[in-house]
């Protein structure tokens, strides 16, 4: 029978190469772990590693057995999640991608409070600027902006409303700005891909404008250096009213509304998860951030685009 204090050493040590580095990682003794390690080949009748230039390679025993160890492992997980699950635990490993925008500004607060909700409960926590194609078991992904269809549950959490923006030191030198049309006379920042041809825009008292953007100079594939660039008065561009609210509370005056009134077509936001019958902590984290979006996302734009 397989101790697994000493699986759990040995699998930590084949990842790291190093006994120190696994050491610091499993807040134990550096002795321990080689204790382990000695103990496990012991009772294997097999030496699992070697020291090779200041590093633990593995035998070819050691190469072979690393494979039944992570089996191992990952079969006492899984029989520690059932069994919470009998116990109406909520425990286990848990994965939540978020956008780039999303994580810091507003996920992060959450995931602290699922997590002193849920003391079982381990969570990495992942930005990322690309939609997910496929989710591991056990994830959940919140996107900002367009979807195609796919093979995971899409439910729209809310939608985020967007305008113009500028700093103030642009426009005071930039030539004067009361309609779309004057748009062609100002430097444009494209969040890339997210007007490339054409770009809607929406009055409440005027047809529909339809800008063509000019060739940005400086283009960008994430939204916080987006903003980055329009804070620092490198041009004009498209940001989601929210986004600039959270900005604002930490740098006042740093970005003025152009062509106030004007709107963009709304960004959805999206909560992914697989189909299917979910494990208690994913149903919980689903249900967590259903109940902490931020009340703006649900509501309606605040504009209805008038008839030509």
């Amino acid at each position: 029978m397989y101790d697994f204090d000493e699986l759990v050493a040995f699998s930590e040590v084949m990842a790291t190469g190093s006994l120190t580095q696994s050491a610091q990682k499993m807040g134990v003794a550096k002795s321990t772990l080689s204790r382990r390690i000695r103990q496990l080949e012991t009772r294997l009748n097999q030496p699992l590693l070697r020291r090779q230039a200041n590093q633990l390679t593995p035998t070819e025993a050691g190469v072979l057995f690393h494979r039944y160890c992570n089996e191992l492992l990952a079969l006492a997980g899984q029989s520690q999640e059932a069994l919470a699950e009998l116990r109406e635990e909520i425990s286990g490993k848990i994965t939540l991608e978020v956008h780039g925008v999303l994580a810091r500004n507003w996920v992060a607060k959450v995931v602290e409070k699922f997590l002193d909700r849920h003391p079982r409960i381990e969570l990495t926590l992942q930005s990322r600027e690309r939609p997910p194609r496929t989710l591991k078991s056990n994830s959940v992904h919140i996107w900002l902006g367009a979807l195609d269809e796919g093979k995971l549950n899409q439910e729209r959490l809310g939608q985020m409303t967007r305008g113009l923006y500028a700093s103030p030191r642009y426009l005071s030198r930039a030539p004067s700005l009361s309609h779309p049309d004057d748009l062609y006379h100002h430097a444009w920042i494209d969040l890339l891909d997210t007007a490339a041809t054409s770009l809607p825009l929406y009055h409440a008292n005027a047809p529909e404008y339809v800008f063509s953007p000019p060739r940005s100079r400086l283009r960008v594939d994430q939204t916080l250096i987006h903003v980055d660039a329009i804070a620092s008065g490198q041009g004009i561009g498209l940001l989601p009213h929210w986004i600039v609210s959270r900005r604002e509370e930490y740098h006042p005056g740093e970005l003025i509304a152009c062509l106030p009134g004007w709107e963009a077509k709304p960004l959805p936001i999206t909560m992914l998860y697989a189909y299917g019958h979910q494990s208690r902590r994913v149903s919980a984290l689903l249900s967590f951030l259903r109940q902490h979006r931020p009340p703006h996302w649900s509501s309606p734009a605040a504009f209805e685009p008038a008839k030509a």
